[in-house]
């Protein structure tokens, strides 16, 4: 009797490609080593500063309280957690966990220079494997880190784990643009636009450029919101900003 064929290592998509899925979280972990110490910086070229709005907003109408517990993933350069950490209090926490630790540093390093130590807690994590007992906060976010996740499935069902019964999970990702008039523009932005300021600013155009792709592959909002759904979270919800291009996504553990 012949062997059978060895079957096929199991791909997933970074950016367009297609790669094993044994390698994108390294694959990932490399864009963003690259991009770390400029990523505020290109983040407010690429959006005109909008994107300081978006996250104004997403923490504004969180629900937070004083003396809440937060897990903010893919907190990266802790923008995030610093606005958390102005609403929960001295007696609240929030834990900013990262795949990448460049970019733990650098938001550990600048929210340390501003004097924000007290209720802040940094931890080098996987998503999709959080390091956290059962209903450990009161809240869990994620803004622009979860299309980057290699199982996000996995990573929702792991946020509904760690959320307390009543608790509630918000993920601000960009999204699907829905304006016919506007889908041109932001292509060309995205795709012209982009890698050549990643060129420019930061010496790394393909980083960029991923970065874009990324945002292609990731699932628009009513597949977001029936992910959600699928990982055990209740009454679920988005809202669009900006004509779509970005949404905030809301669930909670009941």
């Amino acid at each position: 009797m012949s062997a059978s064929p060895p079957r096929p290592a199991p791909t997933t998509h970074f950016g367009y490609r297609e790669v094993p899925v044994a390698e994108k979280a390294t694959l990932v972990r490399g864009v963003f080593t690259s991009v770390a110490a400029r990523y505020d910086r290109m983040n407010d070229l690429m959006s005109l500063g909008i994107h300081r709005l978006w996250k104004r907003y997403f923490v504004a109408t969180s629900g937070v309280a004083r003396g809440d517990r937060v897990l903010d993933l893919a907190g990266g350069t802790g923008d995030i957690a610093a606005l958390l950490h102005e609403r929960v209090g001295d007696t609240g926490e929030v834990v900013v966990g990262d795949i990448n630790a460049a970019m733990l540093d650098v938001g550990r390093d600048r929210l340390t220079d501003r004097g924000l130590v007290r209720g802040l807690r940094w931890v080098q994590l996987n998503a999709e494997a959080l390091p956290f007992p059962d209903a450990s906060f009161d809240l869990v976010t994620i803004a622009f880190g979860l299309r980057n996740v290699t199982d996000k499935a996995r990573a929702l069902r792991e946020m509904h784990r760690v959320l307390k019964v009543g608790g509630r999970a918000l993920v601000l990702e960009f999204s699907e643009v829905k304006s016919a008039w506007f889908k041109p523009i932001y292509e060309v932005h995205s795709f012209q636009v982009l890698p050549r300021l990643g060129r420019l600013i930061a010496n790394d155009a393909e980083s960029y450029r991923y970065l874009a792709e990324s945002i292609r592959r990731h699932p628009p909002q009513e597949a977001l919101k029936a992910m959600m759904v699928e990982a055990g979270f209740e009454r679920c919800d988005y809202r669009d900003l900006s004509a779509g291009i970005c949404a905030i996504h809301s669930g909670y553990r009941i």
